[in-house]
């Protein structure tokens, strides 16, 4: 487990199983925020065109096989356990103390040897760290790098400024292919990305949701209009209209015979949980991983447009976060906030230690000693309910939150 730098053990090991990336036709996609989305965006796109579709991303909500995906399909139980067996044996004769493969190594070789196996007319690919030392990097000619937005995460691995960071996720940037970013990327940001760009002989498309016409953005739902066509997507958030134009770019980008008819059946058909996910709408109840400032600077602003005020949070966030300034930013909308321990992750922050931060922003605080009592008080409180912070947090809560609301006007 944990991360390592660098991409000579996997490629060690995908050597030993006839380097199934090789074979496959790939759309990477790398950023701070966002990708996840613009993944599923995107993959839902080509699968609604015909294309058989891998997806891989991470970390996971639902279950550990969501990473793994073709044509929408989770990898089965039993197809993973095979691989896994497979792949355990020939990992074993090739790793040492000198060069471990780590876990998410491991599964990202397995991925590409179960999308080969599948016959995936594409996959793809969301970058777990960073970019130019992940894992995933080990792709040689991706069809199109996409960059989404870039902000500080990661500082201690990526660099301290967003400049810095950009330069890392910018590493999946290879020879030649398309390269889509989004339009409300920083100055910084973009002119990192267009000079990689340019250096590498690559055509840059920035994907601009300012070019849209906006004619619904709340809590419920997004609809749109983007160079004459009209969308609809389920995500909610301005933030996601961004995400869905990022991929609107990158489909026609790489493949600008797909119609916008099309286009529109896969964003309105892609679902992401946890990302301003409505769990119910009455009581209003909804589920976001926005772990970062930027992450819940988005959360803000749909908030913030939905006209969601004195609503109670539940909070739990990784400790190596700028956990601060992402409480500060969102806190205006809570008239009491809940903070919980994440039980998933040893890197979690501990309640007393969010609640102690989240009253420097909310006059009223308390811990939880469990998710279970910690929806219960909320609850009590007969006001819309907020859950955000870590992903593990997230995949945690959201299998006990389900069976709490009605989602039957969903």
């Amino acid at each position: 487990f944990g991360s390592r730098p660098g991409l000579d053990s996997i490629r060690n090991l995908l050597e030993a199983i006839g380097n199934p990336q090789d074979r496959l036709s790939f759309i990477h996609v790398a950023g701070t925020n966002g990708k996840g989305s613009t993944c599923a965006f995107i993959s839902s796109v080509l699968r609604s065109s015909g294309l058989k579709t891998g997806l891989y991303t991470s970390p996971y909500v639902v279950c550990f096989n969501e990473r793994i995906q073709v044509d929408g399909k989770y990898i089965s139980d039993d197809e993973l356990a095979e691989y896994t067996e497979q792949m355990k044996k020939i990992s074993e004769k090739i790793s040492d103390d000198d060069s471990p493969i780590t876990e998410f190594e491991f599964i990202t070789a397995l991925a590409f040897k179960y999308f080969f196996d599948k016959g995936c007319d594409i996959v793809v690919l969301e970058v777990g760290l960073g970019g130019r030392l992940d894992a995933t990097n080990v792709i040689k000619n991706p069809l199109a790098s996409v960059i989404t937005r870039i902000a500080l995460d990661h500082t201690a691995v990526l660099g301290g400024t967003v400049a810095e960071i950009a330069y890392e996720k910018c590493g999946i940037i290879k020879q030649g292919c398309e390269v889509v970013t989004t339009g409300d990327n920083s100055a910084g940001a973009l002119g990192v990305i267009a000079g990689t760009a340019e250096q590498r002989g690559c055509h840059l498309t920035v994907a601009n949701a300012e070019n849209c016409k906006i004619i619904r953005s709340d809590i419920f739902e997004n609809i749109f209009e983007y160079y004459g066509a009209r969308y609809k997507i389920q995500l909610p958030g301005a933030h996601q209209i961004t995400n869905a134009v990022t991929a609107i770019e990158t489909v026609r980008t790489v493949f600008p015979d797909i119609t916008s008819d099309v286009i529109a059946k896969g964003l309105h058909d892609a679902v992401f949980p946890a990302r301003c996910e409505v769990i119910s709408k009455n009581p209003l109840v909804v589920l976001d991983g926005s772990h970062n400032p930027n992450g819940t600077a988005a959360l803000d602003v749909l908030l913030t447009s939905s006209g969601i005020n004195d609503a109670v949070a539940i909070a739990g966030f990784m400790a190596d976060k700028d956990v601060s300034e992402s409480i500060k930013t969102v806190a205006g909308h809570f008239s009491h906030m809940i903070a919980v321990k994440v039980t998933s992750n040893k890197r979690t922050m501990s309640a007393d230690g969010l609640s102690e931060l989240c009253s420097h922003y909310c006059s009223s605080t308390e811990t939880a000693d469990s998710y279970e009592q910690a929806i219960a008080k909320a609850i009590s409180f007969r006001r819309p309910i907020i859950v955000f912070g870590s992903l593990y947090l997230a995949g945690d809560i959201r299998p006990l939150l389900l069976p709490q609301f009605t989602t039957k006007n969903k």
